[in-house]
């Protein structure tokens, strides 16, 4: 992991920043002979009033280190610098990484010593530099939005809220509750690290290129794990109830129990009836299986 630091000094905010509008982002990206790829899931954003709104979204304010991920041209790091103390921006793209500072110096003059760009894989990233990051507000790639927003609540336990921009379909599932059609594996376990919820709507005409889909609004706020749960025990539980939705939790479970009668007896310790499917139970539900299975779920993942 390389980090492109700027030397830090005491913030002056809102007053010297300028956003990026649709005719800086494109010439930025012919300056530097960007062509935003889909295997890298870049959709820069064009309009300052949707960066303004992420922020103002988000919550964040003078006290806050926030962590974005995937900057891109800077157009969210910009708008961030209106109103944060800090910023730490993870790009895995090593031209937008070394041309990230310049541009801050730019439209950001007085703002320059307050970013910190880390070029790496956000998937990879296990420790930060400067100050510890108190939210994370980004706009996520949408090929691995779940991903990266898992890794970052458990390796990063500083950030106590946020607001990430997905696809709008991503944006469902994780904001979803027991009995919806999209409920499952995200929804859980983003529930296991925060309170999730829905925070609106973004078009595509914002977006350059534009995205064959719309975008959706996720804000959090940290809580505790279950008391005396074990995560990657529920976790497992949990992949393998939604492995297959239709089987019922006894025939979805017997492969990590060890068998179909084990199953059905943590289930039954665990007060849920073995004929439920996954899509049914809330966290505390999965924790209580997970807890009436025990050892079996440690040993077979």
């Amino acid at each position: 992991m390389a980090a492109l630091r700027f030397q830090a000094r005491s913030p002056a905010l809102s007053g010297s920043v300028r956003l990026l509008g649709s005719g800086d982002v494109r010439a930025l990206a012919e300056e530097l002979d960007v062509v935003p790829t889909k295997k890298r899931g870049q959709n820069f954003v064009i309009d300052a009033n949707t960066v303004r709104r992420i922020v103002r979204a988000a919550g964040v304010g003078e006290d806050d280190v926030v962590l974005e991920v995937g900057p891109g041209l800077g157009s969210l790091t910009l708008a961030l610098l209106e109103q944060v103390r800090h910023v730490v921006a993870i790009e895995v793209d090593g031209r937008l990484a070394a041309a990230l500072p310049a541009t801050i110096a730019s439209y950001a003059p007085e703002r320059a010593g307050d970013v910190d760009v880390v070029h790496a894989d956000a998937m990879q990233v296990r420790e930060l530099p400067g100050p510890a990051p108190t939210a994370l507000v980004a706009n996520l790639p949408y090929n691995i939005s779940v991903p990266v927003l898992l890794h970052l609540f458990e390796h990063v336990p500083t950030i106590e809220r946020g607001l990430v921009m997905v696809q709008a379909e991503v944006a469902d599932r994780l904001t979803a509750g027991p009995g919806s059609k999209t409920y499952g594996v995200p929804s859980l376990k983003a529930a296991w690290y925060a309170d999730v919820r829905p925070a609106g709507r973004v078009g595509r005409t914002v977006f350059w290129p534009a995205p064959n889909v719309d975008s959706g609004l996720v804000a959090w706020t940290r809580h505790d794990p279950p008391a005396g749960a074990d995560r990657r025990r529920t976790f497992a539980v949990i992949d393998a109830a939604f492995a297959q939705r239709r089987k019922t939790l006894r025939a979805a479970l017997a492969t990590l129990a060890g068998g179909a009668e084990r199953a059905e007896a943590a289930l039954v310790a665990a007060g849920v009836s073995p004929q439920e499917r996954g899509e049914q139970l809330d966290l505390a539900a999965f924790v209580a299986i997970a807890g009436a299975l025990g050892d079996d779920v440690a040993t077979s993942r």
